[in-house]
């Protein structure tokens, strides 16, 4: 098969709000996470999580899907050579990346996307 996702960012211009919402709503565990504006979250065991982020306005773009690769430059080449644009480089997580790494683009028709990877 292909690549899985690994992980949702959802934007939000209340985190604590958002924290309430789906906590009450779907169970979901939430947590803070280093300096940012920037929570995360668990669904169940095994399935995929992902994180809150804290915008300024409503986001008009969505929620970011983040797709595990097994090489982010790998990937980003492959994105821009199939009509995609590249918008951020290989970036890591945290002080020593002890998340891992990720980069965002924007697909063929221009949705925002982002792909991570261990290493």
């Amino acid at each position: 098969m292909g690549n899985p996702i690994c992980h949702i960012e959802i934007p939000t211009t209340n985190l604590e709000e958002s924290k309430r919402f789906y906590e009450t709503v779907f169970g979901w565990e939430i947590t803070e996470w280093g300096n940012e504006p920037y929570w995360l979250f668990t669904t169940s065991e095994g399935s995929t999580g992902g994180a809150f982020f804290g915008t300024e306005a409503a986001c008009e773009d969505g929620v970011v899907l983040i797709i595990e690769v097994d090489d982010i430059p790998a990937a980003l080449d492959k994105i821009e050579e199939n009509g995609g644009e590249k918008l951020t480089d290989k970036t890591p997580i945290g002080e020593n990346a002890e998340m891992g790494f990720y980069a965002y683009f924007r697909d063929s028709m221009g949705s925002k996307m982002g792909v991570w990877s261990k290493n």
